[in-house]
């Protein structure tokens, strides 16, 4: 997300998640996120989920 210049809060909404999910994954306050709001991140980000989770 940062490396594409992207705040949290424009990735949530280009995402369709809510911000504080996203804040809480990314402070891995939610460390199993369901594999919709997986795939609608890495889509968000035009990257596959296998990029994402590395």
């Amino acid at each position: 997300r940062a490396k594409q210049g992207l705040t949290q809060d424009a990735l949530a909404r280009k995402c369709d998640i809510p911000y504080t999910t996203l804040t809480k994954i990314e402070s891995n306050v939610i460390t199993k996120p369901s594999i919709q709001t997986v795939t609608k991140i890495a889509e968000g980000l035009g990257i596959s989920i296998d990029d994402l989770i590395k």
